[in-house]
């Protein structure tokens, strides 16, 4: 019985460890793609000129998406305002900046 009762403390802590995990572009900064996307992620180096047609429009869902798949990038991140965020480089991140509407301000990789 005693057994039992670790093994099922030991699944709902990893059940709710796996909640706490994101993949929503607009979350924390979170680099996911956008989840039930019909196209999946590219997987390549990000090239940010072919998605800089994007800036000027709002920051929705589906505009992240398309302009991750026209950069080529494997990964997209949504970066607002004042946001924390972390410094590292990475080729497969097309980043977003927007501003306090939500309209895409800059795009670049990294």
């Amino acid at each position: 019985m005693r057994n039992a009762a670790s093994t099922a403390l030991t699944l709902a802590t990893l059940a709710l460890a796996a909640g706490c995990t994101s993949t929503s572009p607009f979350g924390s900064g979170n680099t996911s793609p956008v989840p039930g996307s019909a196209t999946p992620p590219v997987g390549g180096v990000c090239n940010a000129q072919p998605a800089q047609g994007f800036v000027g429009q709002m920051s929705t869902a589906k505009v992240v998406e398309a302009a991750r798949v026209s950069s080529g990038a494997n990964m997209a991140r949504v970066l607002r305002p004042g946001q924390m965020i972390t410094k590292e480089y990475d080729t497969q991140r097309l980043n977003l900046q927007i501003d306090a509407t939500g309209r895409i301000t800059s795009v670049s990789c990294g």
